[in-house]
């Protein structure tokens, strides 16, 4: 019974069988379309080109190089033992004298009048440079020119303070009952002078040379002129010479003949110093005294040196 249900149906299943090959092949000259490539993903819209900056250095977490610094340029702060000092200190005067020199050529003129009333408007710098003087005192390792010169200055300097302290005033003289000289008002070194101790017993005694009453100046027209420049080891002794040769052939302070010569009292005063006085005068004088030529003491004016 299988069997003939089978032949009965044989015929159309073998025209179906047929019929499905038919459509799965293609049609005679004609390929399949290829299959299309995925259509690609939108592309963002790109801005512009813009100008390219200069490239830059990647940033890093580590510190940026310093430039390496130029010669005589000014110096940034630094911690190494070479550092220049900040401009106010390299202002300052290096040592007292220098201070001094400082002060003495702005307020006293070459014929050695001096302008207290500039001193008196720089009273912080000189009140400084008095200070310097007094934490530096001669140390026993000095020589003998760095000693003299400081004594000098000392003395002249400490002299000019206590003018510019009472100023206005007509004369030294009218101060501390006449004897300004003898108070001990200077203090250097933790020690305590007067001006007539500097003189007499250091700068006398000590170096024992008649040029410094021609360096020390008292405050007064009769006194020979303060220089206006400090006095240094270096130009002490040229310096003490010239001195001593102008104020002995000025003839505002001495009068000098072949015969006859009138001087300055401070020749009297301080006669010992300098010996044979004739033969001291002649060594600076441009008029030769005569060995009988007569020799006295002028008038001392005492009115201030301004």
């Amino acid at each position: 019974m299988p069997h003939q249900i089978f032949s009965l149906f044989k015929p159309a299943l073998l025209g179906a069988l047929l019929l499905v090959a038919c459509s799965n092949s293609p049609e005679p000259g004609r390929t399949p379309p290829p299959i299309p490539p995925p259509a690609p993903e939108p592309v963002a819209q790109q801005p512009a080109a813009q100008p390219v900056p200069p490239a830059e250095t990647p940033k890093s977490d580590a510190p940026a190089p310093q430039p390496t610094p130029v010669r005589n340029a000014t110096p940034a702060p630094a911690s190494t033992s070479e550092t220049s000092a900040p401009p106010s200190i390299l202002a300052t005067p290096s040592t007292p004298h220098d201070a001094w020199d400082n002060l003495l050529k702005k307020h006293v003129s070459a014929a050695g009048k001096v302008y207290y009333k500039g001193f008196k408007a720089d009273k912080a710098e000189l009140d400084a440079c008095l200070q310097a003087f007094s934490d530096n005192p001669p140390a026993d390792s000095w020589s003998r020119a760095e000693k003299m010169a400081y004594w000098i200055n000392v003395y002249n300097a400490f002299t000019i303070e206590l003018i510019v302290h009472n100023y206005p005033v007509v004369s030294i003289t009218n101060l501390d009952g006449g004897k300004p000289w003898d108070v001990k008002r200077i203090t250097l070194g933790g020690k305590k002078y007067s001006l007539n101790q500097i003189e007499n017993e250091i700068l006398r005694p000590q170096f024992q040379d008649a040029r410094i009453h021609f360096a020390v100046n008292c405050a007064a027209r009769s006194c020979p002129p303060l220089l206006n420049r400090a006095y240094t080891p270096e130009n002490l002794t040229r310096t003490l010479e010239q001195r001593t040769r102008q104020f002995i052939n000025d003839p505002k302070y001495n009068t000098l003949s072949a015969e006859k010569a009138e001087v300055s009292k401070i020749f009297e005063w301080y006669a010992t110093d300098f010996g044979d006085l004739r033969a001291y005068l002649n060594r600076y004088s441009t008029v030769p005294l005569r060995a009988d030529a007569a020799i006295g003491f002028g008038e001392y004016d005492w009115g201030l040196n301004e």
